[in-house]
Parts: structure tokens; C-alpha cells; sequence
């Protein structure tokens, strides 16, 4: 793959792949976990709360690439299906965002340190709450597998 742009967009849709795929092995009763006392993000919510940072930064940076793109309650715990059915449309309006600010489209509004910056956010924004989905899962009894654990850090395969 010699096309910057096409590395681009591939690592973003591996570190989506990565979401998806969590959400498909993740049991009902994980998706319910939290390690919250005082009602703080379950796993399905933060992955709701994924979706919207990302719906959140194209109302501010790509107004109309965000119109149409569904945003969920506070407290809103959607089935596996209609979480991934957003998480991929938000997912589809990210990766033509980067691909338009690399084109130098009017109306987008990126990071001041390029579009690098803005994939690198999102990819660790998304990380960072992965990270916590797992730990959560792990100390709540709901451990995913190793096969499963380590299939997200093959990002050649995944």
C-alpha cells in the first residue's frame, strides 16, 4: 500500500474493525458491566459514548457530514445491532472527513496539526475506552479470552 491516504483510511478502518469486533464478542451480560457506584458508563455506553465524540467532532469541524448521524442519550443502552449500525455510520462520515481535509475541502475544520493529528485522536480516544471496556469486563467476571484479546492487537489480520 503506497498511497498515504490509503494508509490512512486503512488505519482507520482497522481501528474501527477493532470496535466491531468487540462488540460481536462481548456477551449480552458484559455489554451491562461497569465498574461505576454512582451510575457512570457501562460497557454498551461507552461504546455509545465512542460514537458520539465521533458525531460531536463533525458537528464542529464537518457540519454536514454529521446531519443524519443518529446520537444516543445519556443512559441509552442499544441492542449489538443497532450499535454497530451507528458506530459504522459514524465510522463511514470519520474516514471521509480525513479523506476530505486531505484534499483540502473548504468547510473543514481539522486539527491546526493536520489531519495525521485527527486520525492519532481518534484512534486513542477509541483505544483508551477499549482499554477500559476490558478492564471493566475483567474485573467484573466477564474476562474475554485470550484468543479474543489478543486477535485486537493483530491489526494485519484484524
Amino acid at each position: 500500500m503506497d498511497n498515504a491516504l490509503e494508509q490512512i483510511l486503512e488505519a482507520w478502518r482497522t481501528n474501527n474493525r477493532i470496535g466491531l469486533f468487540l462488540i460481536d464478542h462481548i456477551s449480552d451480560e458484559g455489554m451491562k458491566c461497569t465498574l461505576s457506584k454512582r451510575g457512570g458508563r457501562n460497557v454498551v455506553r461507552q461504546f455509545c459514548h465512542l460514537h458520539n465524540v465521533r458525531v460531536w467532532h463533525l458537528e464542529s469541524r464537518a457540519k454536514d457530514l454529521a446531519k443524519g448521524l443518529h446520537k444516543f442519550e445519556t443512559h441509552d443502552e442499544p441492542d449489538k445491532k443497532t450499535l454497530k449500525k451507528h458506530f459504522v455510520a459514524s465510522s463511514e462520515r470519520i474516514e471521509t472527513f480525513l479523506t476530505e481535509c486531505l484534499a483540502g475541502k473548504p468547510k473543514r475544520r481539522g486539527f491546526k496539526k493536520g489531519v495525521i493529528a485527527n486520525l492519532s485522536y481518534f484512534i486513542a480516544h477509541d483505544s483508551h475506552h477499549r482499554g477500559n471496556i476490558l478492564l471493566t469486563l475483567k474485573e467484573c467476571g466477564q474476562n474475554l479470552d485470550q484468543k479474543t484479546r489478543y486477535a485486537i492487537w493483530n491489526w494485519d489480520k484484524i
